[in-house]
């Protein structure tokens, strides 16, 4: 994956282990949790190394970002789900796209509100 500017990471943690963990990322975040590749539409499936890694990409005329969500033990039966997003903005379309997007706290909301549905499938 080629390197985006960081914008911002959020982190949960479950009382799951990874294996389980990892489920509920892949159903929370697919439309078909038996296929990993059935991401939200603007992404594509960049990488899937279960049960550490989940990573999407996308771009469209504003924008190019990375959402990815990285699992890791944190003693037994826990596991911290991490959240990262990479994005660039290129030309005065892509700082307005910024700021309505990023600037607006929006962003952090649904990343967050993301998070909260992973713990509670998890």
């Amino acid at each position: 994956m080629e390197r985006l500017p960081y914008i911002d990471e959020h982190a949960t943690t479950v009382n799951s282990d990874r294996q389980r963990a990892w489920a509920a990322v892949v159903k929370t975040v697919c439309r078909n949790p038996a296929d990993p590749s059935t991401v939200p539409p603007g992404f594509v499936l960049d990488i899937a190394t279960p049960p550490e890694r989940f990573a999407l990409k996308g771009r469209h005329p504003f924008s190019r970002y990375a959402l990815i969500f990285e699992l890791d033990e944190d003693g037994p039966g826990r596991t911290v789900v991490r959240a990262q997003t990479w994005a660039e903005f290129p030309g005065i379309h892509g700082r307005i796209y910024k700021a309505l997007v990023i600037g607006s706290g929006g962003h952090k909301i649904v990343v967050r509100r993301m998070l909260r549905r992973i713990a509670a499938v998890a």
